[in-house]
């Protein structure tokens, strides 16, 4: 190899390492940072997770759903809900072979299954029966047609932290027996955490479970 190649691929060698050596330090350390700088100064909160704090303590994150579930029992493989709280849509896909039995982080997803997979509608049909059983209390009879469709179906994403103003409302009178409270009450908390579409035509009314329970807690003592 002649000297005037060697020289011409070094100098390409030089200009190639140059080159990556600038572009990792702009891709890959100044404009993480600034990109990190801007969310920490302007939107503090989004940027570390929409954290929601009560009594000084970190209990959950108002973008990602939670269980609220007994201790597991012995010979139990998942545990059951606990009633005296409002519960999150499924989380388990409506299947145990979901990628996210329990809000997980690690992974998330549905089912991914048509419509008229009979695998679904059977989980469909227990999951409307279990619903109308746990929200049923001796002085009033929940029925299979007030039971709306995310009561018994997770979400695309399996996180989701919020649930209808229909599911919240049916469970009221099983939360005000549990909790000892009056029915006017745990309407009243409903309400108050219902929050319209963005803008008014954008997405759906919902209610945040985790700051719904937490407003429970306090007025339950």
């Amino acid at each position: 190899m002649s000297s005037m190649n060697i020289g011409s691929t070094a100098r390409l060698l030089g200009a190639g390492l140059r080159a990556l050596l600038v572009l990792t330090v702009l891709c890959g350390v100044l404009y993480p940072l600034a990109v990190t700088g801007v969310a920490q100064g302007l939107f503090p909160r989004q940027a570390n997770g929409s954290e929601v704090r009560q009594g000084g303590e970190v209990v959950g994150s108002s973008l990602i759903g939670q269980r609220y579930d007994l201790p597991i029992e012995e010979g139990q493989e998942t545990p059951e809900p606990d009633l005296a709280w409002f519960q999150p849509r499924p989380s388990n896909g409506l299947g145990a072979n979901s990628v996210n039995t329990r809000y997980g982080l690690l992974l998330s997803g549905a089912t991914n299954r048509a419509g008229d997979n009979e695998d679904l509608i059977t989980w469909v049909k227990e999951a409307k029966a279990a619903v109308v059983r746990d929200n049923s209390t001796p002085g009033h009879r929940v029925t299979p047609s007030q039971v709306p469709p995310d009561a018994v179906t997770s979400s695309g994403s399996g996180l989701d932290p919020d649930i209808s103003p229909a599911y919240a409302r049916l469970q009221v009178h099983r939360v005000a027996e549990r909790n000892g409270l009056s029915v006017g009450q745990v309407e009243k908390l409903v309400e108050d955490h219902t929050r319209q579409r963005v803008l008014g035509f954008v997405g759906e009314p919902r209610v945040n479970v985790l700051a719904l329970n937490m407003a429970l807690r306090e007025l339950a003592g």
